[in-house]
């Protein structure tokens, strides 16, 4: 099998990818989005990587696993979503698919699809005024968070509890044509759990906990630990991922102090370096030989 793997340079997920792929006998090779070319003709139409000396014909690979997602503009973002489109109707597999990751990319989409699927959601609303912002933040009572509505990690991401700097946050993100996502703040004492579902299986959990930070990002600093996921948990995730038909997926539930659980985020391009770690699974070489029984 010929693996095309869309990532960042220096991605420890693509080395990651690249040893499991090569103990099965697979060839693997690096792709960034941002030296993709499209060339159509009357007669062909074709996407080449450019990002080596050798121009690379993306056409001879089988699958292409998508391992980062950078930002950009609007264009830029519509652009490489078509490229993956292409890709799966020329009959190149593409985990995980394009239609899975416009969904899981976009926060209001995720939060709505969950809802409509009966799952719990803290409340949520989404507005382009700072009016209208406002009106949301007494609404939620006056403790929120804001998001952007693309993005990952824990990036970008403000609690705001104080009216005059609501008002500046707002204001700002107007005028940067910001979406406004706001979410009403759980108190989730400091630790969230991560369910990483592959194929409609969970594969596992992880307790992130961040005494000091809101955010339970690994990426900022939380701590992980094992955990073994409940049969409430694992029915959400296996729910919530298939809101977003992602093959792999990573689901975040939040705990209030009331214990009541909350499906915060369906994330389809799922870090899993520290899920491995703390639960001993390889989870590359789990992806690499459930794409290959399917």
């Amino acid at each position: 099998m010929n693996i095309g793997i869309l990532a960042s340079e220096g991605s420890w997920y693509f080395r990651d990818l690249e040893r499991a792929a090569i103990s099965r006998g697979y060839a693997c090779t690096r792709l960034d989005f941002e030296r993709l070319v499209a060339n159509v003709t009357t007669t062909t139409a074709t996407i080449r990587s450019t990002s080596d000396v050798e121009t690379t014909s993306s056409s001879r690979f089988d699958l292409i696993l998508v391992r980062t997602m950078p930002p950009g503009s609007l264009e830029q973002v519509v652009y490489r979503m078509d490229l993956l489109s292409r890709w799966e109707t020329s009959g190149v597999r593409v985990v995980n698919s394009p239609k899975s990751l416009e969904c899981a990319v976009d926060k209001y989409l995720t939060t709505a699809r969950l809802q409509a699927a009966g799952l719990p959601v803290p409340e949520t609303i989404v507005c382009e005024h700072e009016g209208d912002a406002l009106t949301a933040f007494a609404q939620l009572g006056g403790d929120v968070v804001v998001k952007p509505l693309f993005g990952s990690e824990g990036r970008g991401i403000v609690r705001v509890t104080d009216l005059d700097l609501a008002h500046r946050t707002f204001r700002t993100l107007m005028r940067l044509h910001a979406v406004l996502y706001l979410q009403r703040f759980v108190d989730h004492g400091g630790f969230d759990v991560r369910i990483l579902v592959l194929d409609g299986r969970v594969l596992g959990g992880m307790r992130r906990c961040s005494p000091d930070d809101f955010r339970t990002n690994v990426s900022r600093a939380a701590i992980a630990e094992p955990h073994q996921p409940t049969g409430a948990e694992i029915d959400l995730a296996l729910r919530a991922a298939a809101t977003t038909n992602a093959f792999i997926a990573g689901v975040d539930l939040l705990y209030d102090r009331a214990g009541h659980c909350y499906v915060i985020e369906v994330n389809a391009v799922p870090g899993w370096q520290a899920f491995g770690r703390v639960n001993g699974i390889d989870v590359a070489a789990s992806l690499l030989d459930r794409l290959a029984v399917r």
